[in-house]
């Protein structure tokens, strides 16, 4: 199970890596439709792609206060994709927090929303769910809530709220009333450790 978590951590490390890398690129956005509202500078698009780096965002549409990533949050939804290097998050809705031309905080929704991560050597792929998530790329830490679950070839971590700080490579895990207020841990021997274990 240790190495279950390491495992996690590390994959984790990685994509946050990749966003704070790539933040200071330029960032490219076009549309399917735009509606701008020059009272309110309230912009609506439709078919709305956003790319930086190698972080691509998608979504049926989206909205934003101002065309500027300096200080503006991007509210999202309808297929909403996240993309980066090794990873990528699929949900129903999405708020994006931008500042000074970095993305930092994303609030995330779905049923569930999805998080996948794949290691760089690519043979370990760790995925996650739950109904919120909260992705603090600054304090490179991501809350999910709300039947969360965290998977990584055949374990499983499943509680109401789960914190994964990337920096410190820990995940906190709190039971809730619809979980009988218990932690849920699946562990699923790999072949070496089954055949370690079977009489000779």
């Amino acid at each position: 199970m240790a190495r279950f978590l390491i495992l996690i951590a590390l994959a984790g490390f990685s994509l946050a890596h990749a966003q704070l890398t790539d933040s200071r690129l330029p960032i490219s956005l076009d549309a399917d439709f735009l509606d701008t509202d020059i009272d309110s500078n309230m912009m609506t698009f439709r078919g709305l792609r956003l790319n930086q780096g190698l972080m691509s965002i998608e979504a049926d549409t989206g909205r934003a206060s101002k065309l500027d990533f300096n200080d503006s949050v991007w509210q999202l939804a309808g297929n909403v994709s996240i993309v980066v290097e090794d990873g990528r998050i699929d949900c129903e809705a999405a708020n994006l927090e931008f500042d000074n031309n970095q993305l930092r905080v994303a609030s995330i929704s779905g049923q569930p929303a999805r998080f996948e991560l794949t290691r760089a050597d690519g043979d370990i792929t760790t995925y996650a769910e739950a109904e919120i998530l909260r992705y603090d790329l600054e304090a490179e830490a991501i809350e999910f809530s709300g039947n969360a679950k965290i998977i990584e070839g055949g374990n499983q971590i499943a509680s109401g709220f789960l914190v994964y700080n990337i920096r410190e490579r820990r995940i906190q895990a709190q039971g809730s009333e619809g979980d009988d207020g218990k932690v849920k841990i699946t562990f699923t021997p790999s072949d070496d450790e089954s055949e370690g274990d079977s009489p000779p």
